[in-house]
């Protein structure tokens, strides 16, 4: 269900679209079953999003989470292209003379 909006999450979860936007900015504190909707609802287990999971991203790196957003909205084609991008952005450099 990635990709889906805060109001979607919302509804889905009977929450109210500020809940789930103070939830995800790290400002309101959730209830086991919550965390547990949460993570049913985005498709990811509860260890990754309390941090558990070694594959978590920083919470606090704002940038990385709109990444990692907008990248969820991408078609699979695209997906593979940033993904390219990312492992050339990465490789290691050679000098031109």
């Amino acid at each position: 269900m990635a990709g889906l909006s805060q109001g979607q999450i919302a509804r889905l979860m009977g929450l109210h679209r500020p809940s789930v936007s103070e939830t995800e900015a790290g400002r309101r504190r959730v209830s086991a079953e919550e965390l547990v909707q949460f993570g049913k609802s985005y498709g990811v287990s509860t260890e990754w999003l309390t941090g558990a999971d070694p594959e978590t991203v920083d919470p606090k790196d704002a940038r990385i989470q709109l990444a990692a957003r907008e990248l969820s909205k991408l078609k699979d084609k695209d997906l593979e292209r940033m993904l390219q991008l990312l492992a050339a952005l990465r490789a290691p450099r050679r000098e031109v003379r």
